[in-house]
Order: C-alpha cells, then structure tokens, then sequence
C-alpha cells in the first residue's frame, strides 16, 4: 500500500484537486503526517491543480458561453447563489469559493460569462488555491494524529454503519 501511495498518491491528489480536492488533500496531509508523502508536495499539487482547474471552467465558460449556461441550467439555485455571492464579496468570493460545497466549481464558470477580467481572476483563483492548499493540508498534517486515532477506534463501527445505512436505504426503496 505505502509503495501505491509513493507512486500515485500525487496523481490522484491532481486529478482529484482539479475539480475540488478538499477529501483527497485532506487525506493527503494525514498521509503527510506519516511519511507517506511529502506536505509541501502535498501543497503544491492540489494548488496547482486548482487553480488549472479553475482556469479550465472559466476559460470553458469565456470562450462557449452557450454551452456553459446549458451546462449550468440545471443548477439555477446554485447559479443565483453563486451571483449573489459574487455582488456581496466581489473578488473575494473567488477566494472564499474554495470552501463552499455545491458553488465551488459553479464560481469560475459565472464568472467566465461575464466580462470579468482574465488575469485579475487568474491572480485571485492563485491566490484563493494557494491559501486553500496550505489551510487545508496543513490542518490535516496537523490533526494527524487524532485522525488516524479516531479511524481506528472507529473502524469497526464504519460497518455497522455502512450495514444500517444499507438496510435503511432498502427499507425506503420498498416502500
């Protein structure tokens, strides 16, 4: 296992960041905590591959904006929470955007269709991954630890868990 993680645990951190990351980097800094890899590595692949992954959505966005409304037509609650978001914080949203579930990857397309400058967005999504990046990783190499000690005392409880939760799903499908 510890041969995996050393050969692809960075490869999965990008593909896994360029899109979110927040699970996988947080994994990433526990598994930095025990050795199994690097913390400033840990840092930089997920800000790297945020950031690259933001770019992408604007740039889809700037560049076929009908195809990116369709794309976000579906989400219209999270659009319009996502534009009110954008005129209460301005560029700062970009930043705060990395830690709100369900808007995170909504927030560079939004901005992409409108005439919101290029670089100013690239040096905030920069500035937003980065600071994601270390808050992130460096939390979890932190709470290393206490994370892996939680895991195991409650490791034999995730299956009981993963059984009710099973049986409960069953139960309301039946009905």
């Amino acid at each position: 296992m510890e041969e995996l993680i050393r050969d692809w645990g960075y490869i999965i951190l990008f593909l896994y960041s360029f899109g979110g990351g927040f699970l996988a980097l947080a994994v990433a800094g526990v598994l930095s905590f025990t050795g199994e890899l690097n913390l400033y590595i840990t840092i930089a692949v997920a800000a790297s591959a945020n950031i690259i992954g933001d770019q992408f959505l604007f740039y889809i966005a700037r560049n076929n904006k009908e195809q990116a409304k369709q794309m976000m037509g579906k989400y219209h609650n999270y659009v319009t929470k996502t534009e009110n978001m954008m005129i209460r914080f301005g560029s700062f949203a970009i930043i705060l955007q990395k830690y709100i579930y369900g808007i995170k990857t909504l927030i560079p397309l939004v901005i992409g269709l409108t005439t919101y400058d290029t670089k100013k967005f690239f040096i905030f999504n920069a500035i937003g991954a980065v600071i994601w990046a270390v808050v992130v990783g460096y939390l979890a190499f932190t709470l290393g630890e206490t994370i892996i000690n939680a895991a195991d005392e409650f490791k034999n409880y995730g299956i009981v868990i993963a059984i009710v939760i099973i049986l409960g799903v069953s139960f309301l499908l039946r009905k």
